[in-house]
């Protein structure tokens, strides 16, 4: 794969970059359900040999447990990619979630994730949520300080709007902001991408897929039968009636416009989001082998104008 620059960093990714929330297994308030570490362990070497050249994770993913698998799955790997994390969000010995900024916090957290993923310096440290907000500079601060030791090469943030955005360019150079982003949820559209591509900070979009809606693979059967601890089942609107029958149709037309293409409907939404001049590159999450091995085309794939226009039509005409 072609690499891009992220925002002021020195790094260079691959359009694609593998998204390590649902390897995390279940067991915590936004688990995937059960996860079996070899499935996971396998995916990461899948990705690898595919060419893509790092691993979005954070603390919080299964406790910590995320951290512990990417570093099992990059034990004696020669070319090693690039590990990305993420700090503010902590938890009790009664795994409850909680939010800090702190600056002690934050710097347990940053060295909890060095020994978790093994590694002297994390290659970009984010702020997970800007939350709670008024200590969002205490945060920066601290992770700015971690960056002068050489634990930290680059700072990044994630759900951050254009207001805290400049608050935190206020405090420490920041390469890049990691927001959500599908053909389902363009809310970053209006001013946040603008904004980011003006600053020349970096963009990594989440969920370009919607949690794996958009992939094709989801029915009515399907989505009945989800683990009872997959936090989709209450806790993503894009799962839940009469939502979810609308985006299935999405899923038809996406299938549509693949079958021209001789590509899938996971291609085609991944293409959709990389095709935005402000997106560094898109995070693809897997949990088995075969599933990046079947969206990784989409780092080549150039759709036309009209296949744009023909899913904005059924989205004015299907609206929310």
């Amino acid at each position: 794969m072609q690499t891009r620059p992220l925002g002021i960093s020195d790094l260079n990714l691959t359009p694609l970059g593998f998204g390590a929330w649902a390897i995390g297994g279940g067991g915590w308030a936004f688990g995937w359900g059960t996860q079996d570490d070899r499935d996971s362990i396998a995916a990461i070497h899948e990705a690898l040999d595919a060419g893509i050249n790092w691993i979005d994770t954070a603390a919080v993913y299964g406790l910590g447990h995320s951290e512990e698998v990417v570093a099992r799955a990059l034990d004696g790997v020669r070319d090693r990619p690039y590990v990305f994390t993420k700090c503010g969000r902590v938890w009790n010995e009664k795994r409850e979630i909680g939010k800090s900024l702190r600056a002690d916090s934050v710097r347990r957290e940053c060295e909890a994730s060095l020994r978790r993923l093994r590694l002297a310096t994390i290659d970009l440290y984010q702020i997970h949520w800007p939350e709670p907000d008024d200590q969002i500079e205490e945060g920066l601060a601290e992770v700015a300080k971690l960056r002068q030791e050489g634990k930290v090469r680059w700072i990044g943030v994630s759900n951050f709007n254009v207001t805290q955005l400049r608050r935190a360019a206020a405090i420490a150079p920041v390469c890049s902001l990691q927001p959500p982003y599908s053909l389902l949820r363009r809310d970053i559209e209006p001013e946040i991408l603008p904004h980011c591509q003006q600053e020349g900070i970096g963009t990594l979009v989440y969920s370009p897929m919607q949690s794996g809606l958009l992939t094709g693979a989801w029915t009515h059967e399907r989505l009945a039968a989800l683990p009872a601890d997959d936090w989709r089942n209450e806790k993503n609107r894009h799962f839940q009636e009469p939502l979810f029958s609308r985006n299935l149709r999405c899923v038809d037309v996406l299938r549509d416009i693949g079958r021209r293409h001789g590509a899938t409907p996971g291609q085609v939404a991944l293409a959709w989001t990389l095709r935005h001049p402000a997106v560094t590159a898109a995070i693809v999450g897997a949990r088995r082998p075969g599933q990046i091995r079947e969206l990784a085309p989409a780092a080549e794939l150039r759709l036309g104008s009209a296949d744009w226009a023909e899913i904005d039509r059924f989205l004015a005409a299907n609206p929310e």
